[in-house]
């Protein structure tokens, strides 16, 4: 896993849910999930920059193949 640059938490309540947006600022990639907000701040914020790496390093390894994802 690559290091990580700087990242964009952002929290806001959707009714009974809380939708936490990951925005990688070096290359405007975003990506969100939707929690129980009783899982706590923490915890939600560790999915969605989980998810966020997931995201980057199919980024990264579908780029590196010939007709690969193109960012």
């Amino acid at each position: 896993m690559a290091e990580r640059g700087e990242v964009i938490i952002e929290f806001y309540r959707v009714g009974a849910f809380v939708k936490v947006s990951a925005v990688d600022t070096a290359t405007f990639i975003e990506v969100s999930i939707v929690g129980d907000p009783a899982r706590g701040e923490d915890a939600l914020k560790r999915a969605a920059l989980q998810k966020l790496e997931y995201v980057l390093e199919r980024r990264r390894k579908g780029a590196a193949q010939p007709g690969g994802i193109r960012v």
